[in-house]
């Protein structure tokens, strides 16, 4: 086989995923490659003000490529893109499973996909599949179904089916599994030290259940898998993506990568040598632009991919191969959107079944010398801030204390972090003071990851015992006389715990 440089350039174009900066219109530069057979596009928080805005966006886009996947990472919870103004309507993967009924958890994602598909989004990087079965994982935690692997399985096929069933093609995520780590692969390459029957047992089942239930996609994980491959990470890894992926589990669907951009591979390999070499090792797509959202990334990438072809260092086989699974994809989502009724998704309101769901995830731990809820009138309530999650990302809102005021008005609040708190024993005025003679809520995010978030607790409730403690992430650490857990930090779980609270629920 030997395609011009013209056609080569086509087939690089329709493998790549990039994001672009802007939300009133694509850049002409977009534009212009997708009448030059540019596959895709991703959309981050950046590109999204509302459901309606994203409608006219992906119309535009639509416009110059009738079949162009426009995909978005929207895991409806903590990382959320589609409602990063303000906050998820639905609980995420933590929540979902600690209620663990795959009936409810299709519904929500059926949900979710009736509002991207509305939308006119066609693939989500999502669910995510790993099990969580480090609770010091940086990254994952409430991103996760649990630490079971048989609960993340079941419940990562319920959400595939649902979100399928609307329309969108979903993407399970972060093969083979980020869930037993202890690094960040936005920031180094996590190594995981399981052996190939612990691999079999915990980490594959869930990749596995979404295989069964047609998972049109699978997003790899820039981890290094010694068990499998000792050199190269999973997204550069022959034997994962082709013996692991395709051979033993019989994956047909398209392959593709978590951010070239992320550290775990960038900083080793460069952008355009991970690309050929994920391309090579059997990726089929290449998902670029949350830091590097422009036409030169794009043209250096495919650029890249051309010569690695003419020079042999990437079959031009493989390339086809890859386009032309790319374009299967697209043709699926083409037909999915053409099966969906008018209208659809959730209205300006939000959703009902999201919230319904966050209210059953809720979980209330007392003790016998409890104070009993509801809280008997206006509160303070103090969010503690840990540092920011790049994958939850900066610009979602999260927190107790807006929905808790307005069912119980006169509720202030405070929010701080590890700088503003001393290293001493006093603790900062702003932290109790505003409490006196009212109800003190603690509100606290993966308290069992963050020392100096512990000690202060610790040191509030010997002060306050009678102090409610809320936690909105991983609930590893339970503490205090009276303690909520909503499994994330969504707005639908926020305001959940916020009705328990107040008694309105």
């Amino acid at each position: 086989m030997s395609t011009p440089t013209g056609g080569l350039s086509i087939l690089a174009a329709a493998v790549l995923q990039p994001g672009f900066e802007g939300s009133a219109a694509p850049p002409d530069w977009v534009r212009r490659w997708l009448g030059e057979g540019l596959g895709g596009v991703a959309l981050f928080a950046r590109n999204v003000r509302d459901a309606e805005q994203v409608s006219a966006l992906t119309a535009a886009l639509r416009a110059e490529r009738s079949d162009v996947l426009v995909a978005i990472d929207e895991e409806a919870g903590d990382v959320t893109r589609f409602e990063s103004q303000v906050g998820s309507s639905r609980p995420g993967n933590l929540a979902l499973g600690a209620i663990d009924d795959p009936e409810l958890t299709e519904r929500v994602a059926r949900d979710l996909g009736a509002d991207l598909a509305a939308a006119g989004i066609t693939l989500n990087y999502a669910p995510v599949a790993d099990v969580n079965s480090n609770p010091d994982n940086p990254v994952i935690g409430v991103r996760a179904f649990g630490a079971d692997s048989a609960l993340v399985a079941r419940q990562t096929a319920a959400w595939v089916r649902g979100l399928q069933a609307a329309g969108v093609a979903a993407c399970a995520k972060h093969f083979p599994g980020h869930g037993d780590t202890s690094v960040d692969s936005h920031i180094d390459v996590p190594r995981i030290g399981a052996t190939r029957d612990q691999l079999d047992a915990a980490e594959l089942p869930p990749f596995r259940a979404a295989i069964d239930a047609g998972v049109q996609a699978i997003m790899t994980g820039h981890l290094l898998v010694p068990a499998i491959d000792g050199e190269w990470p999973a997204t550069l890894s022959r034997r994962v993506l082709n013996g692991l992926l395709r051979e033993e589990l019989g994956f047909q669907g398209v392959v593709i990568t978590d951010g070239i951009e992320m550290r775990a591979v960038a900083d080793r390999y460069g952008l355009e040598a991970v690309a050929v070499r994920a391309l090579a090792s059997g990726v089929d797509a290449i998902c670029v632009g949350g830091d590097h959202a422009d036409e030169e990334t794009a043209r250096r990438l495919r650029d890249a991919i051309v010569a690695a072809v003419v020079n042999g260092e990437l079959p031009e086989e493989r390339l086809v191969e890859a386009a032309k699974r790319v374009g299967q994809l697209a043709a699926w989502t083409t037909a999915a959107r053409a099966d969906l009724p008018a209208g659809g998704g959730s209205g300006p309101d939000g959703s009902v079944i999201g919230l319904a769901a966050a209210r059953r995830a809720v979980r209330l731990t007392s003790t016998a010398d409890a104070v009993a809820l509801p809280l008997p009138g206006p509160a303070h309530v103090v969010e503690f801030a840990p540092p920011r999650n790049i994958a939850i990302g900066a610009e979602t809102p999260w927190g107790l204390a807006e929905p808790l005021a307005a069912l119980l008005p006169g509720t202030t609040s405070v929010r701080l972090t590890a700088e503003d708190l001393p290293a001493g024993e006093r603790l900062p005025s702003s932290l109790l003071a505003p409490a006196v003679g009212r109800p003190l809520v603690l509100v606290v995010r993966d308290l069992h990851r963050h020392d100096w978030m512990a000690a202060t607790v610790a040191r509030v409730l010997a002060v306050r015992p009678d102090a409610v403690v809320v936690e909105l992430g991983v609930p590893e650490l339970v503490t205090g006389r009276v303690h909520l857990s909503t499994y994330g930090a969504t707005r639908a779980g926020a305001r959940a715990a916020a009705e328990l609270l107040a008694g309105r629920s």
